[in-house]
């Protein structure tokens, strides 16, 4: 299959995901026949190593998915793209763990709760792990999951990446959100399972674009540097939302009667400025996040570490796109009467939504920025990067 065929049967998708989406913010979860429909398309596929029969897409394209169907529900494409890229993160394992799992399935659809939330403790073949982990994005239709857990070795414990089939771990229903209620991220328990030694991967050798799989594939694809990819991967649904509001606020000027006026409020020059302005700031969100994703790219396809500068850069830029997004939201249920915070209104979910979104770690700029600023004044870092 090729790239652009792949990208537009997802994106022909995108009047299904809205036509489900209010069903899912109710259901406290994917659709499931939305989920399937994804799933026929071999989304999944996307960034499996071509050594196990998967695509190796673009980067780049992958952010016209997660626009895509961001627009359309964000909650879904959420979850989709998460599960997409958990494939890329099993291409960092070493060349056995993807014989273990790509050599058995084509694909994982697999949350990836990778907070240090639960203990590792080696025995022979492997490791047991026990763990709660909050944030399972996608686990309410996987097959596997990803966890993190620390890892007793001589010295400090390390930080480690664990995948384990579904059958393993118990599903909490605690999802109970004001923003992101369609994603369905139950918390994840593990208790005393055996995990083969193969499928444990030291977080530390995933950052920077040196993981084993890299080293085993030697293809741009999976020497991209790991904390933009995941920022990229959670950034692209929200940069959708917020364009898919400026057009439907675009739509309500023209039906909307100014409070004791008979005009209409696309008559009104405040407006029509706001709508100007909007309209722009949207599309430079959008072309900033795939700007990111090619200058994440080059550092795959130059073959070179990505520093801790340099990351560090790429997670405050990625950060500004998704601030930037909820921003442009918050304007237009500003500017569209209490009606937009009725449950209903797509406009007061938006905004759910995107304040919820815009609290994940990776796009904490308190954090980001000080971490950035640290390096840039020739201190380490002290948060990982």
């Amino acid at each position: 299959m090729e790239e652009k065929q792949l990208i537009d049967k997802l994106i022909a998708l995108a009047p299904l995901l809205e036509e489900h989406a209010a069903e899912a913010d109710k259901l406290r979860k994917p659709v499931d026949s939305v989920m399937k429909a994804i799933e026929d398309t071999q989304a999944y596929r996307y960034f499996v190593p071509r050594k196990y029969g998967g695509f190796e897409f673009s980067l780049e394209g992958f952010m016209d998915v997660g626009i895509a169907l961001g627009a359309a529900d964000i909650s879904t494409a959420w979850t989709v793209t998460f599960c997409m890229e958990h494939n890329w993160l099993i291409g960092l394992y070493s060349q056995e763990a993807q014989d273990y799992i790509f050599g058995k399935q084509p694909y994982i659809i697999a949350p990836g709760a990778l907070a240090p939330r639960g203990k590792a403790t080696p025995v022979d073949g492997g490791y047991r792990v026990n763990g709660h982990w909050e944030w399972g994005t996608g686990v309410m239709h996987a097959d596997w999951v990803l966890v993190g857990a620390l890892t007793d070795h001589d010295g400090p414990p390390e930080l480690c990446m664990y995948a384990l089939p579904i059958a393993d771990v118990s599903v909490v229903d605690t999802w109970q959100m004001s923003g992101m209620a369609g994603t369905g991220s139950n918390d994840i328990v593990v208790e005393d399972v055996f995990v083969p030694g193969c499928l444990r991967q030291n977080l530390s050798e995933m950052r920077a674009g040196d993981s084993p799989g890299a080293h085993y594939h030697q293809t741009t694809t999976f020497r991209m540097p790991m904390l933009p990819v995941l920022g990229l991967t959670a950034s692209a649904p929200a940069v959708g939302c917020a364009k898919r509001t400026v057009e439907r606020f675009r739509e309500r000027l023209q039906e909307r009667t100014v409070y004791g006026t008979r005009d209409k409020q696309s008559e009104r020059a405040l407006a029509q400025s706001r709508l100007a302005h909007l309209s722009v700031r949207v599309k430079t969100a959008e072309a900033t996040l795939k700007q990111i994703a090619r200058d994440v790219t080059e550092w795959g396809e130059s073959g070179e570490i990505c520093p801790d500068i340099d990351r560090a850069e790429l997670r405050v830029r990625i950060g500004h796109v998704v601030r930037e997004s909820r921003n442009i939201v918050r304007e237009v249920v500003e500017s569209s009467g209490a009606h937009a915070h009725n449950l209903a209104n797509p406009f007061g979910r938006a905004l759910r939504d995107l304040e919820t979104l815009s609290c994940h770690t990776v796009f904490d700029l308190d954090i980001a920025t000080e971490s950035y600023g640290r390096l840039l004044l020739g201190m380490p870092s002290n948060t990982p990067l």
